[in-house]
């Protein structure tokens, strides 16, 4: 007898509510990749206090620091320097909580910034860099608020001279998360995820001035109700590929109207359609590869990888 898999329904007298799987623990939990120029990708496993590395020539990945001081985003910075945004999530309050960056060629760390008005950060998640050596990068809350010493949750500017500069904070934002510069490095992108009902799920623009101030702040893209963006990646013509939408709501504060996926939005805030991925709670995306035409996905336990058909921008490689 051939049977149709497809058409085999639920055995119902077997299950409960349904017979929907949920996660019940997650044992990884991929976030930040960042592609070098050497074609290896760097990307953390924040549940597991590490950086892994990928080499895509081999099909295998290394433990590249462990601990990592709960790192989340990384970022190549011009002169191709890790920079590591070293959070404090998943953990016993042991993260970081500050921005390192690491030479590859020499092994050399420096913390370049962990305290900002004699407070420490509350859990630094994503980061952007400027060829002028401007560094952007997010301070928000996801985890125990308790050890919070700030009383906002904000973006800042690091100077090459290493003055820390808040650049936005509430009440013009409620929770930042990923962050991005445009091409042309004159705009800049802010993911604002406030995990409370009715918090903000928008992607915001700001025109970035000479000095590194942020002005004339818009919403380009809002995800409402669902699960909006985390991490971020942009193409050479502008396009931000933003990872968002989830299968499984984690509380209240979430909804399925957003699933997961890369949704592409062109610089007007324009959708120009979603990338479908198989797993749930997507983190962040990158483009690498000689071409730059390779993206890479970290999404719950697992790092994925697509061609594009636009070169993607990193300022590394500019």
């Amino acid at each position: 007898m051939t049977i149709d898999y497809h058409s085999v329904g639920l055995p119902v007298d077997f299950v409960e509510d349904g017979g929907v799987a949920r996660p019940a623990v997650g044992v990884a939990f991929t976030e930040g990749p960042a592609a070098s120029s050497d074609g290896r990708v760097f990307f953390s496993d924040i549940i597991n206090n590490r950086i892994l590395c990928f080499d895509p020539q081999s099909g295998r990945f290394t433990v590249w620091r462990t601990p990592s001081g709960r790192a989340n985003g990384l970022l190549f910075d011009p002169d191709g320097r890790l920079l590591i945004c070293e959070g404090n999530e998943f953990g016993s309050n042991d993260g970081g909580r500050r921005v390192s960056r690491t030479d590859l060629q020499t092994g050399q760390s420096e913390v370049l910034t962990e305290q900002f008005e004699g407070a420490r950060y509350n859990a630094p998640n994503d980061i952007a860099a400027c060829s002028n050596g401007w560094i952007f990068f997010t301070d928000p809350c996801y985890g125990d608020r308790a050890t919070m010493q700030m009383e906002h949750e904000s973006v800042y500017r690091i100077d090459p001279d290493g003055t820390v500069t808040r650049a936005v904070s509430q009440p013009d934002i409620e929770r930042p998360n990923g962050i991005l510069l445009s091409p042309d490095e004159n705009t800049l992108y802010v993911v604002d995820s406030c995990p409370v009902i009715g918090g903000n799920r928008k992607i915001w623009a700001f025109d970035l001035t000479d000095t590194g101030t942020l002005q004339n702040q818009r919403v380009l893209f809002d995800f409402a109700p669902g699960r909006g963006g985390d991490g971020m990646a942009m193409d050479q013509k502008g396009n931000l590929y933003i990872a968002a939408g989830i299968r499984f709501p984690r509380g209240p504060h979430e909804t399925t109207d957003v699933p997961p996926g890369i949704y592409v939005v062109s610089p007007s805030g324009e959708l120009q359609g979603r990338i479908p991925i198989p797993e749930d709670v997507l983190t962040n995306v990158t483009f690498g590869g000689e071409d730059l035409k390779t993206m890479y996905i970290a999404a719950g336990k697992t790092l994925f990888t697509l061609r594009s058909a636009i070169p993607g921008f990193v300022v590394h490689r500019k």
